[in-house]
């Protein structure tokens, strides 16, 4: 029998540094941001550099990804406009209580690739919301992020989201 893994628990020992501040800035900083929709916990995670965000919009052929996103600042009024309604379904009483447990065990965040000051890290959902109405909002896709080491800071400088996503 394999134990439960403890979603809120960082998978990476505090030793690996690198790995552990990437799960933090990713898993928890990002969910808590989300679900309050307070970009401003999350707006120094970004690099200041050049940003480019594309969507798979859930597609398996990346002939149909688009550039989403071409700068941060579209990808912020993006991310605050999902993340207000959100807040908006919850406040009207769609959604069954607090979402972060429901998203913290639907999120994978356990593979990290290092190179120099060059991170690809893959963030998997898999799981669901419950609804108000006993209904459920499917979460299953994945984000392959673009980090970079900025001034010994792990910053995040693009993405590949929306990307389909199976359960491993």
């Amino acid at each position: 029998m394999t134990a439960e893994r403890d979603p809120f628990a960082n998978p990476f020992p505090k030793a690996d540094k690198d790995r552990s501040a990437i799960w933090e800035m990713l898993v928890p900083r990002d969910i808590d941001a989300w679900t309050s929709a307070d970009w401003d916990r999350v707006a120094g995670d970004f690099s200041q550099g050049p940003f480019i965000g594309l969507s798979g919009n859930h597609q398996p052929d990346p002939q149909g990804f688009t550039l989403a996103f071409p700068s941060l600042a579209l990808y912020r009024e993006e991310w605050l406009h999902q993340a207000q309604a959100h807040l908006a379904d919850r406040a009207a009483g769609r959604f069954d209580g607090d979402p972060r447990p429901h998203i913290y065990a639907a999120t994978r965040l356990e593979e990290i690739e290092i190179t120099g000051d060059a991170a690809l890290v893959r963030k998997k959902f898999n799981g669901w919301l419950p609804r108000a109405d006993g209904s459920r909002d499917r979460m299953n896709w994945q984000t392959l992020y673009i980090c970079r080491r900025e001034s010994g800071d792990w910053k995040i400088a693009g993405f590949v989201g929306y990307l389909p996503h199976i359960r491993d």
